[in-house]
């Protein structure tokens, strides 16, 4: 018998991995736990990369510097939020309603990435006592003559069920709630980063009145 076959029932996963999910289903709902699951599957792709943004939000800038809000178009490439911005920002002609829009979207996917946390917070919880109610399982159904060879079998499946409980909180659930935390945290830096460069951008490509003086004579141009 390999390592492998040694420490693999397909028996005691189930009990583990099939009870805490379940378990989480009926304590979170099943909204939440697609939304944790939505979000475990982004965790595959690929993150929000600011110098990307920055290079298509230059376009943006270059187009307003050279025809000014009126004429400008705005500037798409793929990402809701900015696609957003910029049509915003160029049909209102201003950049003062940027933070507002970018603070609306930021709180959705906050208040996503702590649901998804708190789902996987849950599971991480009940793995191990759904591995401790494998080895309940497990220890009903040793057979009561010691001299049978199902013995040493129900021992086996209760240490097995305890193992896999702790693993699947402390290596799945829990890492997968931590890594959902640092992305959401890195994607929101970023983003406000990119959206600080893109108001500074505006505001230097068109600037504000300036006073000028002709002839001892006072006047404000635009």
């Amino acid at each position: 018998m390999t390592l492998f076959d040694h420490w693999f029932d397909p028996a005691s996963l189930g009990i583990v991995l099939g009870g805490t999910l379940l378990a989480t289903l009926l304590r979170c709902g099943p909204a939440e736990v697609r939304l944790a699951l939505a979000k475990v599957c982004a965790l595959t792709t690929k993150p929000f990369d600011p110098a990307c943004a920055k290079a298509e939000m230059a376009r943006q800038i270059r187009g307003i510097a050279s025809e000014g809000f009126v004429r400008a178009e705005p500037v798409h490439f793929g990402d809701g939020e900015f696609d957003h911005l910029t049509d915003v920002m160029v049909s209102r002609r201003s950049i003062d309603t940027l933070h507002g829009e970018h603070d609306a979207y930021k709180r959705q996917r906050t208040e996503a990435a702590r649901t998804a946390m708190h789902v996987l917070g849950q599971a991480a919880e009940l793995a191990p006592v759904l591995g401790l109610a494998g080895t309940l399982v497990a220890l009903g159904t040793m057979p009561s003559d010691a001299s049978e060879g199902g013995m040493t079998g129900a021992i086996a499946m209760a240490v097995v069920t305890t193992l896999y409980g702790l693993a699947a909180a402390n290596f799945v659930f829990s890492p997968l709630s931590s890594a959902i935390m640092r992305r959401s945290a890195r994607e929101e830096r970023d983003r406000q980063a990119v959206l600080d460069w893109l108001e500074n951008g505006v505001r230097k490509a068109v600037p504000g009145p300036r006073v000028v003086a002709s002839n001892d004579v006072i006047r404000e141009a635009v």
